[in-house]
């Protein structure tokens, strides 16, 4: 049986959520569930997901701004890379988002790393640390499937000139991180962003990593 997946745009940016779950188990993920979101509740109801994972692709509070109400509803353990944990947490940083509207990033139960595994059921997710659009910006990989948080888009890559940024450029080129990667995903990979481009529609968010060559 393949992973489940399911995307919805959710928040006042439209960051797009990813729900993913094991058919066989009924084990779940959520990948920058950004805002309590009414589709999101039913995509779980409908697999009867048990959520595992609220994974943060990097500490954006337009990103982290749901990790307190869905891990209030799903129990579920809240993933961030350490250094953004580490930036985003700091006092500054906190103010920022309150001043943005949104809710300060405080808690995270676990801080992961290059390489760390997560396992959904029978599947198993790669974080794959991709510096740039922040310092603990995180890709998840599974067989097939590559999700890039604000890495990578669909014809475009993420901003590196924010606070806590890598490069100086606006756009670095597509992208900074790969080319110093010990290992990429396989070409055929099919990788799905958490945001849309002017170039595709929710319907069509996945590319296969040539054509961002």
């Amino acid at each position: 049986m393949n992973l489940i997946i399911e995307a919805v745009k959710v928040g006042p940016l439209e960051v797009i959520c990813y729900v993913l779950g094991c058919p066989a188990t009924g084990h779940g993920m959520l990948i920058d569930p950004a805002a309590p979101s009414e589709t999101v509740a039913q995509h779980i109801a409908r697999y009867q997901l048990s959520i595992r994972w609220i994974v943060n692709t990097h500490g954006h509070a337009d990103h982290t701004a749901g990790n307190e109400f869905w891990a209030s509803k799903t129990g579920a353990t809240t993933v961030i890379h350490g250094l953004d944990w580490k930036f985003f947490s700091t006092p500054e940083m906190q103010r920022a988002a309150l001043a943005e509207g949104f809710p300060p990033l405080r808690q995270i139960d676990r801080q992961v790393q290059d390489g760390d595994r997560l396992p959904v059921g029978n599947f198993e997710l790669t974080v794959l640390h991709t510096p740039g659009h922040s310092p603990g910006s995180i890709c998840l990989y599974t067989l097939g499937h590559l999700f890039t948080g604000d890495t990578l888009f669909v014809d475009n890559a993420g901003r590196t000139d924010l606070p806590g940024f890598l490069w100086t450029t606006p756009v670095a080129p597509i992208y900074p991180a790969v080319p110093w990667k010990s290992w990429w995903p396989p070409s055929s990979t099919k990788f799905c962003p958490c945001r849309m481009t002017p170039s595709c529609g929710l319907d069509m968010i996945t590319a296969t990593l040539p054509r961002q060559r």
